[in-house]
């Protein structure tokens, strides 16, 4: 015996906005359905039988290809799909994602100049998923309770989570529709709650401008400059948060209700998240993901799901070429990835090219920021290939290895993350870019010793991230538009950007 939601029959729309009011509506009665079973469950009732709620699906069909044709002022690089046939994606939490949503929606709409199907589909939700941000009520249960949880909600089942549509190893089944969308309902949810885990804020928090970085100066900066931007009552930005969802509002707004929620957690988390929020979801945000290539795959599979508008890595590497000094800039033009953490998803012959749009603004960034141009400029900023190990000490290893296969690709500097955050931003269609900072030169003799170190960071840090949130806010300016290219996408690609 089951316990479904109550029956909706599926519709067609032409308008994305009721479009959208009707996945919410779908989406809210099936949470509603698994929190209350939930909550009965707690509290020792004996269920009559199976809770099960399941994800809204989005599904167009079409006799044609998009209406827009590739040579038209404006090309589509999105919002169509490309052959005749069936196309269809589940969704969540359409409040975190109604302009996105929309957007989407009405692309189709018109481009196709057909109606969107909206319905309930056969994924099933599982029941964690549909707790509210702030719910944790199965932490009430003895684990005797929770170890029966399988027999009467749907768990995540990982089968329903793979990245096989963003890696292009997607295949259907006879009569299957196509995918609308890198990540299915479930995958989004699974990120969305990693998330929390990471970063130690909410996902509702995000921006669509990230910035990475290695090191915690880096982040000591930018909680200075989130403070003193929320003193500021011209400020272009309206809140700073910081992890356990702590909010400081800019001078003269209201606070909202939920920044009572937020606390200082006891210790920080893993890879730590802070945000200067505007207006959209426009503002930047920054995370420290720490040392080395897992923790840059793991935060980026995870922020992916935003779809954000770019993404960035500012920190420190290590300077390759005699010619270099400490505190020079890298602009990172290719990657030689020695880290192996995407090796099964994304094959190492697949190249990571760099994306003009990005190159421009940090070198503008750069240009403005330090107020260098021309030969000064370059003097300063080196062009050039950066390498990525998964070994933070290469340099020991036995007969130099490393460093042949390091000159052999014409590699300028050397660090641990770039390459996978640009690669992942490759495999996630997520404009990418890399401007690192020399903060040691291993191969001459030049290592960090404290006193050197000290002066460096002094000088080096805050330029750095000025730097980086300047070509942020020239991305910006520029619109989602010029970013969201053909460049970052495949022969036959999902509709939604």
């Amino acid at each position: 015996m089951h316990m479904p939601t109550p029956f909706i029959a599926p519709e067609h729309f032409d308008n994305a906005d009721a479009a959208l009011a009707r996945v919410q509506t779908l989406y809210q009665q099936s949470v509603t359905h698994l929190r209350q079973a939930m909550q009965r469950y707690v509290a020792g009732e004996e269920l009559p039988g199976r809770v099960r709620a399941c994800y809204p699906y989005v599904r167009i069909e079409t006799t044609h290809a998009a209406t827009s044709s590739p040579t038209d002022a404006e090309p589509l690089s999105y919002g169509f799909v490309a052959a005749p046939g069936k196309y269809e994606t589940t969704l969540t939490r359409p409040d975190l994602f109604a302009d996105y949503l929309r957007e989407q929606f009405d692309l189709l709409i018109r481009n196709h100049g057909t109606k969107l199907e909206i319905g309930t589909s056969k994924e099933p939700m599982p029941v964690h998923f549909s707790f509210a941000e702030n719910e944790h009520m199965e932490g009430e249960m003895s684990a005797e309770r929770r170890s029966h949880m399988r027999d009467v909600f749907d768990l995540p089942d990982l089968s329903a989570m793979d990245d096989s549509i963003a890696n292009g190893t997607w295949k259907s089944a006879y009569g299957q529709p196509q995918p609308l969308s890198l990540f299915p309902g479930a995958r989004a949810d699974y990120s969305l709650h990693r998330l929390r885990h990471y970063s130690g804020t909410s996902p509702t928090h995000f921006q669509n401008y990230v910035l990475f970085t290695n090191y915690q100066f880096y982040i000591d900066e930018f909680i200075a400059l989130g403070h003193a931007e929320m003193a500021k009552p011209d400020s272009p930005y309206t809140a700073f948060v910081e992890p356990g969802n702590v909010v400081t509002r800019r001078v003269g707004l209201p606070a909202e209700p939920d920044d009572t929620l937020g606390a200082v957690p006891p210790r920080l988390p893993q890879m730590p998240a802070y945000h200067l929020v505007r207006g959209g979801h426009s503002g930047i945000s920054m995370v420290n993901i720490g040392v080395g290539p897992a923790n840059a795959k793991n935060i980026t599979d995870h922020i992916a799901v935003l779809r954000p508008h770019a993404w960035l890595m500012v920190g420190h590497c290590a300077g390759l070429r005699t010619t270099q000094q400490l505190g020079d800039y890298v602009l990172a033009h290719a990657y030689v990835r020695e880290d192996h953490v995407l090796d099964e998803e994304l094959p190492l012959w697949v190249p990571i090219p760099a994306l003009a749009e990005i190159q421009v603004a940090l070198e503008k960034a750069v240009s403005e920021i330090t107020g260098c141009q021309g030969a000064e400029l370059k003097r300063l900023m080196r062009t050039g290939t950066v390498a990525s190990t998964d070994n933070r000490n290469w340099e020991l290893l036995p007969d130099n290895t490393p460093q042949r296969r390091f000159s052999q690709s014409r590699a300028v500097a050397l660090d641990m993350e770039s390459a996978t955050i640009a690669a992942n931003g490759f495999r996630f269609r997520v404009p990418y870019g890399t401007l690192l900072c020399v903060s040691d030169k291993p191969l001459h003799g030049e290592i960090k010793l404290p006193g050197m170190a000290n002066h460096f960071y002094r000088e080096r840090v805050n330029q750095h991230l000025q730097i980086g949130i300047r070509a942020l806010e020239l991305l910006r300016n520029a619109g989602p538009a010029q970013l969201h290219s053909r460049k970052l996408r495949s022969f036959a690609e999902v509709a939604f950007q």
